[in-house]
């Protein structure tokens, strides 16, 4: 549809509330994947080997997940089945996950869970471009935003609530059952948001379903989805390779602050010596709350994004946001009270707001309406490949380079948010300037 309708504020919070649940998967796994994999007796140093499986599962399903449901049309519509059927499977590794019972069942697990996320939450960024006009898709992925700060905050003070309230032990692996519950609740809860949006939110039909439907008939379904994962990285817009480079620095920092920031606590904020210690335990599930505090920044920010863009330009935004979140990162160093950590972690929750919008909506104003999944799905390439980069290179320079020290990583993140700052500069935001000159004054959102 050229056209589309402005929907409502609460229409977009349910075609937005998935992403509570997804987050909460992810936000599991990230504050816990690194402790779990010690509880499990794995070596510091390789421990982005076996956080490999999120790249690496992104880089593979989610172009083909975009491109698949760019040609699928069902009762359920071109996205929605995706989000189920990934939902379904997440849902069960989240249970399955606390549960290992060695490195490589853990590692295992990994896998399959990230690439039934990945199938989830591909579409719900291609589900904003095909819902949303021009003019409302920053509150749209904003609102994504606002729903990953908030599950992410429950998933990652999950299991030091539940060491507050009483939940105390460990199993034979050594994980603790704080861990197992906080996996257990979070599957309910990734199900629960998915099939929210799932069943309130509808999505408009092919414009003509005749040729749609010839279109799926013709030829091999497999080889025209990777002709046209090819056609579309060819033709790709100028806007989207001048991301490409911002994307890089953001998420070769990423990974860094995932794998190493709860470590990094434990070890020299609690005074850990390794992971059988009790200041250990106590330190990684602090991490976990300095994640919360990271993300509820995030959700409490959100909002505030679209004026701001509105104000000094979504480029102008995100730049003082990835400076703030480099910034957040390179404060751990000073750190010797563990509340200290979370100013820091404010400024990495304004970053991750920005981060999980700003660039899917200049993305979205520079692509064609009808190559929105297979173009999201490409995008993801560039949040994949410098994670895997990093998860290949860290092992190799952690102990000559960086001291074999879990800070020194952290801060290394840092330094690449900062470039990454300095590399928005470069891009040409093609669809700011076509709301400039397009769109009436009155920007409210519709009723």
């Amino acid at each position: 549809m050229e056209n589309k309708p402005r929907l409502s504020f609460w229409q977009i919070w349910n075609m937005s509330f998935g992403f509570l649940g997804i987050q909460f998967g992810w936000g599991l796994q990230m504050a816990n994947m690194s402790p779990i994999y010690k509880y499990l007796g794995a070596d510091e140093a390789n421990l982005p080997y076996l956080w490999l499986a999120g790249p690496l599962t992104g880089l593979l399903v989610q172009p083909i997940v975009g491109a698949m449901s760019d040609r699928t049309w069902t009762r359920l519509g071109r996205r929605r089945p995706f989000f189920l059927v990934g939902a379904i499977l997440a849902s069960i590794c989240l249970i399955l996950m606390p549960n290992s019972s060695a490195v490589w069942m853990a590692a295992g697990l990994l896998w399959i869970m990230d690439a039934s996320i990945n199938i989830t939450m591909e579409p719900f960024r291609a589900f904003v471009g095909d819902k949303l006009p021009e003019e409302q898709r920053t509150l749209g992925f904003v609102m994504q935003s606002f729903f990953i700060g908030i599950g992410s905050t429950l998933a990652n003070a999950l299991p030091y609530i539940l060491t507050f309230l009483g939940v105390v032990g460990i199993m034979q692996s050594g994980i603790p059952y704080s861990t197992l519950i906080a996996f257990i609740v979070g599957a309910v809860a990734f199900l629960g948001a998915v099939l929210w949006t799932v069943f309130t939110t509808d999505e408009y039909p092919p414009e003509d379903m005749e040729e749609f439907r010839r279109k799926q008939a013709e030829g091999n379904i497999v080889s025209n989805i990777f002709r046209e994962i090819a056609e579309a990285v060819r033709d790709m817009p100028t806007t989207m390779k001048q991301l490409a480079i911002v994307q890089f620095f953001t998420w070769f920092a990423l990974p860094f602050m995932w794998q190493y920031y709860g470590i990094t606590v434990a070890r020299h904020v609690f005074g850990a010596i390794d992971e059988k210690t009790e200041l250990f335990r106590q330190g990684t599930e602090w991490g976990g709350v300095c994640f919360a505090v990271y993300n509820f920044v995030c959700f409490l920010v959100a909002f505030a994004i679209p004026p701001l863009a509105a104000r000094i330009g979504r480029k102008g935004v995100h730049i003082v946001c990835l400076i703030l979140g480099g910034l957040g990162l390179l404060s751990t160093a000073l750190a010797t009270n563990p509340y200290f950590l979370w100013l820091g972690m404010a400024g990495v929750g304004i970053a991750w707001a920005s981060i999980l919008s700003m660039p899917y909506v200049i993305l979205a104003g520079a692509i064609r309406p009808e190559r929105m999944g297979v173009y999201m799905g490409v995008f993801n390439l560039f949040i994949v490949i410098p994670q895997v980069f990093q998860n290949l290179l860290t092992p190799q320079i952690y102990k000559p380079l960086l001291g074999d020290n879990p800070l020194n990583a952290v801060m290394l993140g840092g330094l690449s948010l900062l470039a990454a700052a300095a590399s928005v500069l470069i891009v040409n935001d093609v669809g700011a300037r076509r709301i400039e000159t397009s769109l009436p004054t009155e920007t409210h959102v519709g009723g």
